[in-house]
């Protein structure tokens, strides 16, 4: 069984053999380009540094229409080129520029399947010159807000059974055992723990660990029904700041189909830090916290959860 978009997945020979192509515009998205694109990219590929070039310096957002029409003119790409993106992480960062690319209408846009982990497995050779590009002027479409969704978005889910939330974090994360990995020292949130009934998917479950491609339908489908992300349902992915979470809305909505799912950016960190926000986690053994009870009442569900704990 096919994918149901398979048009936004290219491997890695037809990116080989397209890179002469003027129409294609190939990108490497990277976590850490001191340690991948400058140590070696595909030929002709231009950089996206996710810290650098997706996230607005000052407001904690995304970049806004002008910088991301600034971005593509920078990187030689116009309305009608057609974009192939790869990184790290096993196309982590690709994922959510994609994200970002679809939110400002860009639709020619495409994963290369296994990113730099394939390309590399494969030892298909690498370029160490920065391309030269020929700036462009770049007009973006309106923002898709139908892809987005906001903290009030997730708070009127929480009553709703036609309504799924996707954990993609980890599942000491999801279980408020760490705030966020060790690694990430600077994206910790208030709080652990879950947005209430937010199931746990992380995100790396739907990848190929042997050489970093998608898993198969059949399996994706596996990973997502068994834990009742089902298509009848409204999909909200999160993570801790939107990144990890864009891999799996990529996965659902372009894998699998799904017909309307989003992602909340604001993810964890937003959520983690917002007073009286409800959270559920597991249960504390250590008397050294306090529980302030709430209680969400609706026509369809009733639940208890953890509202806020307070360390002694």
């Amino acid at each position: 069984m096919s994918y149901a978009n398979p048009n936004v997945l290219v491997d890695t020979e037809w990116v080989s053999k397209n890179i002469s192509n003027k129409a294609v515009k190939i990108v490497e998205v990277d976590y850490d380009p001191e340690n991948a694109y400058k140590q070696g990219h595909i030929q002709g590929a231009s950089l996206i540094w996710w810290k650098r070039d997706i996230n607005d310096p000052i407001t904690r957002d995304i970049i806004n229409k002008t910088q991301f029409e600034e971005l593509m003119g920078r990187n030689g790409i116009m309305p009608e080129s057609e974009v192939v993106l790869y990184g790290d992480f096993n196309n982590w960062f690709a994922a959510f520029v994609f994200w970002i690319f679809k939110y400002y209408g860009h639709n020619n846009i495409k994963i290369m399947n296994g990113g730099r982990k394939k390309w590399e497995l494969e030892k298909k050779p690498y370029a160490k010159d920065e391309p030269q590009i020929s700036k462009t002027k770049y007009v973006a479409q309106p923002s898709d807000e139908g892809l987005r969704a906001y903290l009030f978005d997730v708070r009127r889910t929480l009553d709703r059974l036609d309504t799924v939330l996707v954990d993609v974090r980890s599942p000491k994360e999801y279980s408020g055992e760490i705030t966020a990995p060790p690694e990430y020292p600077m994206e910790h949130a208030q709080r652990g723990g879950h947005i209430p009934h937010a199931k746990n998917i992380p995100w790396a479950t739907a990848v190929n660990d042997a050489d970093g491609t998608f898993k198969s339908v059949n399996e994706l489908k596996q990973i997502y029904d068994s834990k009742g992300v089902t298509p009848d349902k409204d999909v909200i992915c999160y993570c801790r700041i939107g990144e990890r979470s864009s891999h799996s809305w990529f996965v659902l909505k372009y894998l699998l189909g799904y017909p309307q799912v989003r992602n909340y950016d604001g993810s964890w960190t937003e959520w983690g830090n917002m007073v009286r926000n409800p959270i559920e986690k597991q249960a504390q053994q250590s008397h050294s916290y306090m529980y302030r009870r709430h209680t969400i009442n609706s026509k369809q569900r009733t639940t208890t959860i953890d509202a806020t704990t307070t360390e002694k």
